[in-house]
């Protein structure tokens, strides 16, 4: 049953809005003619409180600690699922059948390595270059060298999206890759017919006279790491893909721009930062004890990085899964991580205690995994190259439906101005 709508008095007009219930019954008023019929807009800063489109993708409710891609719940997909399937139910609505999970993976595998010509545009960054700034700027190049796939025209690219899909995540990994061997001064490794995250395990650490060894661990690690940050829901990186994609940009240039947005430490960089704070930890030789009694005082220096969610209000459904991952991977490589030992006391510590507990100050996704990415011997530089990885797929879905929309428009927030009133202009002689 359609509910009632809301009404809206301004002065002494009544105005009558329309109410859209979502299918997990979120609720929102629908403001899109307010402007036409009033002169009015909605101030929201951040769009904190704004839906700014319609998704069949994911659902995230932050109270309940619930995320769910394309209805299925984030503990059964890390259970039973891996990244690739999990990418192509982002990307298509479905869970594959077994011709089509084929055809997804040998469209990745076939379309994995980078031409050799774009080699050569390594050879202009310095080696110390930002590592996001450089996935970027690749993928920004990738249009040059497939033209067919990015015309900026929405049905020509819808055509060859499914290539393009499976292309971009392949490549994304590839460039990923290449960038850690070209920052380590070695030799790049071309990818082979192997599964996705064993073959970017190759491509990272493989020589030229020896292959990497897998370690099935390691592998099923890495594949719930891409898979717990496939998709979001309207973040930062995803609403910046939509915004460029709605100009009619290619898939490939929007990515781009989400992978720039990404770049921010307040989006991408906080397993970063939780790596860092536990260094910091552990070079005062503390066990986290101290840092945790100066964080419940309130200290600025001693803010407890990994802890809390811009939307979730409960534990991050992601943090219990990787959590249990990251013991059970230093477990079997025989790590004896004292970063872990200072992770595992912040979080019982923060778990047990009045002042976290009554904030809601629960370890999120980012808090472990740094931990796991610093025991596969991925450097912290790299760590938000490997959040784009597994962010892919869900960039390219958001860009999916803003290009497959036909009732779409161009993004184009307003404005409440505060700058000087109309004044004329004074000629240099008389200032």
């Amino acid at each position: 049953m359609q509910p009632s709508p809301a009404t809206l008095k301004i002065a002494d007009q009544d105005i009558s809005l329309p109410i859209i219930v979502g299918s997990e019954g979120e609720k929102a008023i629908d403001t899109r003619k307010l402007r036409a019929d009033t002169g009015y807009i909605c101030y929201d800063q951040g769009y904190g409180n704004t839906g700014s489109c319609e998704s069949a993708i994911t659902y995230l409710d932050g109270d309940n600690g619930i995320l769910r891609h394309r209805g299925y719940p984030i503990d059964q997909l890390a259970a039973h699922s891996n990244f690739v399937e999990t990418a192509y139910l982002i990307v298509y609505g479905q869970l594959p059948k077994p011709q089509q999970r084929k055809e997804f993976g040998q469209r990745m595998r076939e379309n994995a390595a980078i031409e050799t010509q774009m080699h050569r545009l390594f050879e202009g960054f310095p080696k110390n270059a930002p590592p996001m700034a450089m996935l970027s700027s690749l993928v920004s190049a990738l249009p040059a060298f497939h033209p067919q796939l990015a015309t900026n025209n929405f049905e020509q690219d819808l055509q060859n999206f499914d290539l393009t899909a499976a292309m971009l995540i392949s490549k994304v990994r590839t460039l990923g890759a290449m960038i850690y061997r070209y920052q380590k001064g070695l030799p790049f490794i071309f990818p082979k017919d192997i599964p996705f995250a064993d073959n970017f395990l190759h491509m990272m650490f493989s020589e030229p006279y020896q292959d990497y060894a897998g370690i099935p661990e390691v592998t099923r690690a890495l594949n719930l790491l891409l898979l717990l940050h496939a998709d979001h829901e309207q973040n930062c990186s995803t609403s910046t893909v939509r915004m460029v994609g709605s100009s009619a940009a290619n898939l490939f240039t929007s990515v781009a721009a989400g992978i720039n947005a990404l770049s921010g430490p307040l989006h991408g960089g906080a397993n970063a930062a939780v790596m860092q704070m536990l260094q910091s930890i552990h070079d005062e030789g503390d066990d986290g004890t101290r840092f945790i009694a100066a964080a419940r005082s309130g200290s600025k220096s001693n803010r407890l990085m990994g802890f809390g969610h811009a939307v979730y209000r409960n534990f991050d459904p992601r943090a219990k899964i990787i959590g249990k991952a990251c013991e059970e991977v230093l477990t079997k490589l025989g790590i004896q991580d004292p970063l872990l030992k200072i992770a595992q006391n912040l979080e019982r510590a923060a778990l047990q205690d009045e002042y976290f507990v009554s904030r809601k100050l629960y370890p999120n996704v980012d808090f472990y995994s740094g931990i796991i990415m610093r025991a596969l011997g991925i450097p912290t530089n790299l760590f938000t190259v490997m959040f784009a990885i597994g962010r892919t797929p869900g960039w390219i879905a958001n860009w999916h439906e803003v290009a497959s929309n036909p009732k779409g428009r161009i993004y184009r927030p307003r404005q409440i101005y505060v700058g000087p009133v109309m004044r004329d202009y004074i000629p240099m002689e008389q200032r």
